[in-house]
């Protein structure tokens, strides 16, 4: 499976994503790597690993659109079979999505559909949520409103702050990102007629990411949606 991967910032997802590729653990390689940010770390992660690296900034662009679809002409080019949004910080324009439904998917960092958008952490700490986590989930036109794909928990503690509680996220997102990936490069998770399937059958609900990093049916939430 050749994968492009869009970042805006340090990387860290990017840095999981290889890792893995090169334990074995994801049938896949990386064709490209893309950012919105010339100085983004992640950028230098990926010449560092001697992959494709571009960059292509908003500025100089008439509208939202434009630079989308000259990003996207850069991404189209190196022909990936999934693009993966890993902590890139841009809405993506509805054309675009349209023209890319089914092969791209994003991580965020809340249990969706709570707390879509930024500051997810504070977002759950104010509504003293008690179980936090991220999400996987197929991109649409609607902000962070995809089909979800796979999610993992972490529990929420008194002490907690946002910094705390983003560092023990990022700790569950990065493998949950890998075995994602592991199971659409498989074949096992697949878009099919607008929804997520597992196995050839359409997932009711979102899969969970366990104490093995492995992917696994959510049976309560699958029963109750019965």
């Amino acid at each position: 499976m050749r994968l492009a991967v869009l970042a805006s910032g340090r990387g860290s997802n990017l840095l999981a994503i290889l890792a893995a590729i090169g334990r074995g653990e994801i049938d896949a390689r990386v064709a490209g790597v893309f950012s919105d940010k010339p100085d983004a770390p992640a950028l230098e992660h990926a010449r560092q690993a001697g992959l494709h690296a571009q960059a292509l900034s908003p500025r100089g662009f008439a509208s939202r659109v434009d630079f989308d679809e000259h990003l996207f002409s850069m991404v189209d080019a190196v022909h990936p079979d999934l693009i993966v949004c890993a902590g890139y910080m841009r809405l993506i324009s509805d054309p675009v999505v349209a023209a890319h439904t089914g092969r791209m998917i994003n991580i965020h960092p809340s249990l969706l559909p709570e707390f879509k958008g930024l500051r997810t952490h504070q977002q759950a700490l104010d509504a003293h949520a008690t179980v936090h986590g991220a999400s996987v989930h197929y991109v649409t036109a609607e902000l962070d409103g995809g089909p979800v794909i796979a999610q993992a928990r972490v529990p929420v503690e008194a002490d907690d702050d946002a910094a705390r509680l983003a560092e023990r996220v990022l700790q569950r997102e990065h493998p949950l990102l890998v075995a994602t990936l592991r199971e659409l490069a498989t074949g096992r998770i697949a878009w099919i007629d607008q929804r997520v399937h597992f196995d050839g059958h359409p997932l009711p609900a979102p899969l969970l990411l366990d104490d093995a990093n492995q992917l696994v049916r959510n049976r309560t939430l699958q029963e109750s949606n019965a």
